[in-house]
């Protein structure tokens, strides 16, 4: 699967989003390392912290079904459904990202009239919380 493809499956589950808050619908398209796809939109709820983002949609649905290596992502979102301009993932979601995927897996963040930018993960969260580094020695860190 291209980005293009991958794009438009974003583009498809942004159409499915509950925002009845924001106003403001992310669609998802997570490509698997096998090529299976999750799709996933924002779901939104009155109390805001409730609310889940696109991206962890797509890939909650992925390890529940037990994918656990993928390649890429693409998101999308905008007013009413609309493309607006590009949308990064937030924090949380680059940190999800980087429990399951490496510094290479492509986020395509896409913007009207079929642009996109393409970033790696190590761009959008260069110093992540690994619990790998994080667990590692971990007896013999200092804690200030």
């Amino acid at each position: 699967m291209n980005e293009k493809q991958l794009i438009a499956l974003s583009l498809e589950a942004m159409e499915k989003a509950y925002a009845p808050y924001s106003g403001y619908k992310v669609g998802a398209a997570l490509l698997c390392a096998d090529g299976t796809v999750y799709q996933g939109c924002n779901i939104e709820n009155a109390s805001y912290g409730a609310t889940n983002c696109a991206e962890r949609t797509a890939f909650f649905k992925a390890v529940s079904d037990g994918h656990r290596e993928f390649t890429a992502i693409a998101i999308c979102g905008g007013k009413d459904g609309t493309v607006t301009g590009l949308f990064p993932p937030c924090g949380i979601c680059r940190q999800v990202m980087g429990e399951f995927c490496g510094p290479d897996f492509k986020v395509y963040m896409v913007g009207p009239e079929g642009t996109y930018q393409e970033q790696t993960l190590s761009q959008l969260l260069p110093w992540g919380f690994r619990a790998e580094e994080h667990m590692k020695d971990s007896h013999d860190k200092k804690i200030c």
